[in-house]
């Protein structure tokens, strides 16, 4: 009786697998949801928002999208320049907060509103060429070479992969506010983040000058 759930799971353990395999990497989304997650400001939105923002690119990289994307070479030359204009500012921001004289600490009262951090994580998701290289091209791809009645189960596991992931990532960060209760800590953070958002900033402005046209 079990034998025929093997081949309906395959697809779902396929895009849960590879969504992970490309999810969990260091990037200006999952820094920005660790570092919410830290501060315990809007987790339940930002992950909420992150993951479906994954499920709907994904399911419509498998419905086609990726291959329109590809036609449009212009269109990933803006988005690099603009994702790289956004990163670059958020990396400012970043080191400006490590060189203040009073560095927050975990509990500091000062906060972000909801839609300030709901922009924010936008900004993360969707002016970030890389997320659209993940999901909609490559998991897009992947997608679609499944039989089409398995395409969403397939999307349904690299879904359920996403929501996990940025679950775990900013709800797990409460356990390294012991470490984060000290603003040296923030300090160092907040250096890290910086020197990353610039990084990943200069290597789409790269990207998009040598891009061909």
């Amino acid at each position: 009786m079990t034998q025929p759930l093997a081949p309906a799971l395959l697809p779902f353990v396929t895009g849960f697998l590879l969504s992970a395999a490309l999810i969990i990497a260091i990037g200006a989304q999952n820094l920005f949801v660790l570092r919410q997650g830290l501060r315990r400001e809007h987790v339940g939105p930002i992950v909420l928002f992150c993951g479906t923002a994954d499920a709907l690119l994904i399911g419509a990289g498998v419905a086609g999208l990726g291959a329109f994307l590809n036609a449009l070479p212009q269109l990933a030359t803006a988005l690099a320049l603009g994702g790289a204009g956004f990163l670059g500012w958020y990396g400012v921001q970043a080191l400006r907060r490590m060189a203040a004289t009073d560095a927050m600490a975990v509990d500091a009262s000062a906060g972000t509103t909801l839609a300030r951090a709901l922009l924010a994580t936008a900004g993360f998701t969707l002016l970030n060429p890389h997320v659209y290289l993940d999901t909609v091209l490559l998991m897009g791809a992947a997608g679609a070479a499944q039989p089409e009645a398995a395409r969403p189960v397939f999307v349904a596991g690299a879904a359920l992969a996403s929501f996990l992931w940025f679950a775990a990532l900013g709800y797990g960060a409460r356990l390294l506010r012991p470490l984060f209760a000290r603003p040296a800590a923030w300090r160092v953070l907040d250096a890290g983040v910086g020197v990353i958002m610039l990084a990943l900033a200069a290597s789409l402005v790269a990207r998009a000058l040598s891009a061909p046209g």
